[in-house]
């Protein structure tokens, strides 16, 4: 190795974003990157099998994070987050969801991220899918990224989705489409049975140009800022710390709580916060690491009868299908089906999600169910509620301080209260009402197989006790065009040279749903605004710049 390592970018966190620009940028023979990761290469049966990924957690793949306690839940809440390559699009449950139209409009309108909007990001997701059942004009078909239906749909999810559009809700084959609204199955990231994350989409094509370096167990300390710009990111890698230098940008893509933690330990962030924890000050900005919010789920978890589970399906013939054929039962995202609704008249989109497993997974899915359950998890996917993330320490070594603030704002809770109400209406409705048996969980004696109304009371006693991340943190970078923002539409850290934020944290509200695609969108349209590119047209194709 050179004395002097450079390299025209530096990306640091080759997750669902940084995977993307990496692959993207090298496209360009002319263009050099390094790409660093902290964890290792994503060879594990457990990644590639859908249904496994909850044995991923707590596990060496696993950043294994806590927040701080919730005033809301009186507790402490675990996060997971993948370290290897693809990042969390290698650990995730694979649902395949864009968002509401009105995300991206009010990321523009309210927010200033001007070229944000949603008919200027839907040709990045176009481009970046190939999907298996649905065409244009919301989808794509040649793009690095297989989304495909599920070869695998227990009975159970299939009779939820029915009882749903019993109760009310409307039939959804498409929740990115015209239409947000409405009860259906989820479309996977998969490509034949089997997790297809931005590691195998973006990254695995490019690894053997040599204009890319892959450097793996690299975890960075800080980036290096000369004269008010970024130079380069000072990191260790096996015993031994070393600094790249990048002639053209660094570019950090270590998602929502990663990134913000890097900057602070560079010295860019709350001066007062950084100053106490004892990091020097290159650059006062209050706002890095703050604006974190998440989407709290909740699982309503039922005993059922006449039936199977999931996890007694789980054996090793079923393992060998799914692993040798991508075929059987454990093709199944456990998260195989849901729907989006509103929880009170006059909104302008809906703020609930619904995720529901053939199976019993509550408290992340670490707890083996001992009899037949199905899971309908309401999930509040507009979010009033913000929270932040600070140091702890200067070792980058040492877990930030996460504070999400589940339901500090009480309209959350509100919220909340509602979906687990409509969600009760559908499990006591239709054809799933004769395969539920009654209440699996302690906090739930109120719901009987018959239905049940229960007081607001009983409910958020269940919601303290039960409610988890769905793991979607955004929001601790958060982009704009006035100088409360971190980063400027163009993604660049605002006033430092040379530096942008490529992920899930310059998202400046969280969209409703699942974040991976959004991720993985950001990482496309960032490439082409490092390359100078004018933007995809709506036919997925460049436009031409005059």
């Amino acid at each position: 190795m050179s004395e002097r390592e450079s390299f025209d970018y530096v990306v640091v966190g080759a997750g669902s974003a940084g995977a993307v620009l990496a692959a993207r940028l090298t496209e360009d023979p002319g263009t050099s990157v390094l790409l660093l990761e902290a964890g290792g290469k994503a060879e594990s049966d457990h990644i590639t099998i859908p249904a496994a990924f909850p044995n991923l957690f707590k596990t060496k793949w696993d950043w294994n994070y806590q927040t701080t306690e919730q005033k809301q839940l009186g507790r402490r809440a675990y996060w997971p987050r993948m370290k290897a390559l693809g990042g969390c699009s290698s650990m995730n449950a694979m649902i395949y969801i864009r968002g509401n139209r009105l995300d991206y409009d009010t990321w523009r309108d309210e927010h200033g991220a001007h070229g944000w909007g949603y008919d200027d990001v839907l040709p990045y997701f176009r481009r970046a899918e190939t999907n298996s059942r649905l065409g244009g004009p919301f989808h794509g078909q040649d793009g690095p990224l297989h989304v495909e239906d599920r070869g695998y749909t227990h009975e159970l999810t299939q009779a939820w989705v029915d009882s749903a559009v019993a109760s009310g809700m409307a039939r959804n084959d498409d929740f990115n489409g015209a239409d947000q609204e409405g009860a259906g199955l989820y479309q996977v990231t998969c490509h034949r049975g089997r997790r297809w994350s931005t590691a195998q989409g973006y990254l695995d094509p490019a690894m053997g140009r040599p204009n890319l370096t892959v450097r793996t167990g690299a975890l960075a300390e800080k980036v290096v800022v000369e004269g008010g710009r970024a130079v380069g990111v000072r990191y260790q890698h096996g015993r031994t710390s070393q600094t790249a230098y990048a002639a053209a940008e660094v570019l950090l893509c270590g998602g929502a709580v990663n990134s913000p933690q890097l900057l602070m330990l560079s010295g860019i962030g709350p001066g007062a916060h950084l100053r106490e924890v004892g990091v020097d000050v290159v650059l006062d900005q209050p706002m890095v690491g703050a604006n974190l919010h998440d989407h709290p789920a909740l699982p309503l978890v039922f005993e059922t009868r006449g039936t199977t589970d999931l996890v007694e399906l789980n054996t090793l013939g079923t393992f060998a299908r799914a692993k040798l054929l991508g075929r059987g039962p454990l093709t199944s995202n456990v998260g195989e089906g849901g729907g989006f609704w509103r929880s009170r008249e006059g909104l302008s989109a809906p703020d609930l999600q619904v995720h529901v497993a053939p199976t019993g997974f509550w408290d992340n899915g670490l707890h083996e169910p001992t009899s037949r359950k199905v899971t309908v998890a309401p999930t509040l996917v507009h979010v009033a509620s913000r929270g932040s993330v600070r140091l702890r320490s200067t070792d980058p070594h040492w877990h930030p301080d996460i504070d999400p603030g589940y339901y500090d704002d009480q309209a959350d809770l509100d919220a909340m209260t509602s979906g687990v109400r409509r969600m009760l209406e559908t499990v006591a409705t239709g054809p799933l009402a004769d395969l539920v048996a009654g209440p699996g969980m302690p906090t739930m004696a109120w719901a009987t197989r018959g239905g049940a109304d229960p007081t607001d009371a009983q409910i958020v006693e269940h919601v303290r006790a039960q409610t988890q991340t769905l793991y979607h943190p955004v929001g601790t970078c958060a982009m704009g065009d006035d100088d409360r923002a971190v980063v400027d539409p163009e993604l660049r850290v605002r006033g430092i040279e040379g530096l942008r934020v490529v992920d899930a944290s310059v998202m400046p509200m969280v969209t409703r749903g699942n974040t991976n695609a959004p991720t993985i969108m950001i990482g496309e349209k960032a490439a082409d605004l490092l390359r100078g590119r004018a933007p995809v047209a709506a036919g997925g194709h460049q436009r031409k710049a005059y």
